[in-house]
């Protein structure tokens, strides 16, 4: 069993980097989706990824044992892995380009949460009373993030709504890939699952990308791009070393503070380069939603932390009644 080294100090550091990095991200995409497809952006995101993935696990000898993929139930768990990450990839890609930034990176925090239910319909995991308080306040918070919209979102089906539904369901299949991820860990590291998913992806979206634009892209459009390039390799890379020095749950709990660094991200640029990018007009209900999506998120993460704080307790006031 993996023991953390219980740097505190770092495995924050390395989580708000992580939390800074996917919270700026949706930004930079919505800007390159005037330029680029979604098929385009998400090709050359999964080829720049493979190409440099693979020559760090080549230069240390650690690219996957393809041998392992005989096994039949590997093959299942690698495909739903593959399959559930480059759909998550394309739909909120292609869910974003009919919603803000602000609006996407909101609704995808469904993701964690629904990993979670998973774990529970499928590892029979147990529901904390916690997670079911997290679970309510995520709900909530949606409801009124969307206090003015609801009604339209519901009644009248249009490019909101519809970029609504797609990113839900690449939350879904995120927490699909996920689980599945979850198990093949047995197998394969961490490195090595996203380097297979990256080679598949380049082989997937390549033939259905259009590359035109690529000559004419002005200064800024290749920075972003690049940005969003590296931005999946160096967070979850982040994402991973924190892990290493600090609770799952923790780290966990940071990453859902992501909307509100989009939502502040997206104000801070409309003001430099009002130009660029037109921020979502937000009233109070609709901060009030954010930050409980926010609070849920991180009170399922954290709701095991409770638990086990509070068991510790009990056990140290035995302890002493003993004594």
């Amino acid at each position: 069993m993996h023991q953390i080294t219980g740097k505190t100090i770092v495995g924050l550091l390395l989580a708000l980097t992580t939390a800074v990095l996917w919270g700026i991200l949706p930004i930079a995409l919505k800007i390159l989706l005037e330029v680029f497809t979604a098929n385009t952006i998400t090709a050359i995101r999964f080829l720049i990824a493979a190409i440099m993935v693979g020559i760090w696990l080549g230069l240390r000898g650690k690219l996957p044992n393809l041998h392992l993929l005989k096994q039949l139930k590997i093959v299942w768990l690698m495909a739903v892995a593959i399959v559930g990450l480059l759909l998550n990839y394309i739909l909120y890609l292609s869910g974003l380009n009919n919603l803000t930034a602000e609006t996407a990176q909101t609704l995808i925090q469904l993701a964690p949460f629904l990993m979670m239910l998973g774990g529970i319909i499928i590892f029979k995991e147990r529901l904390l009373f916690w997670q079911q308080v997290g679970a309510v306040l995520l709900v909530v918070g949606l409801l009124l993030f969307f206090n003015e919209r609801l009604l339209t979102l519901l009644l009248q089906a249009g490019s909101e709504t519809w970029g609504v539904l797609l990113v839900i369901i690449a939350a879904i299949t995120w927490a699909a890939y996920a689980l599945a991820q979850k198990q093949l860990l047995v197998h394969y590291s961490s490195k090595q699952i996203m380097y297979l998913i990256y080679v598949a992806g380049t082989l997937a979206f390549i033939p259905v990308s259009d590359f035109q634009p690529v000559p004419s892209l002005t200064v800024l459009q290749w920075s972003l791009l690049l940005f969003c390039c590296l931005n999946t390799i160096i967070a979850y890379g982040a994402f991973a070393e924190a892990l290493h020095h600090w609770e799952a749950s923790k780290v966990s709990a940071v990453l859902a503070i992501t909307p509100l660094i989009t939502i502040l991200s997206a104000n801070l640029v409309a003001w430099l380069w009002p130009a660029l990018l037109v921020p979502q007009q937000l009233n109070v209900w609709s901060w009030l939603g954010a930050l409980l999506v926010v609070a849920g998120s991180a009170l399922t993460a954290l709701a095991p932390q409770f638990v086990e704080y509070r068991a510790a307790r009990r056990v140290r006031k035995l302890q002493r009644d003993v004594l």
